[in-house]
């Protein structure tokens, strides 16, 4: 699992039809104070709601990620990272919680 920070939405005008329905949203993977940037953004789909300025944690296990979409319609289309749960808080004693 990655903690990430949600930069905004992705929006086409034509994808496969597999990714018909779900939301895809640009994220960048962020230290544990939630603010400081560690790496490169990528997309991942939103399976919780989360929004621009979200602090989420994104799953990119391929096993993990295809079992969350095994009874899915649409189960059989590429996928690698998902996010799974919006962060509220996180204490691990380098300070302030960050949000």
């Amino acid at each position: 699992m990655k903690l990430c920070r949600v930069l905004g939405p992705v929006t086409s005008t034509a994808k496969d039809p597999a990714y018909e329905g779900l939301t895809l949203l640009v994220v960048e993977p962020v230290r544990p104070d939630g603010r400081t940037a560690t790496g490169t953004s990528f997309l991942a789909v939103d399976r919780v709601q989360a929004g621009e300025g979200d602090l989420v944690l994104v799953m990119q296990e391929g096993n993990g990620v295809r079992q969350l979409f095994a009874q899915a319609p649409n189960a059989h289309f590429p996928v690698r990272s998902i996010i799974v749960g919006v962060v509220d808080a996180i204490d691990y004693g380098g300070g302030a919680p960050a949000s």
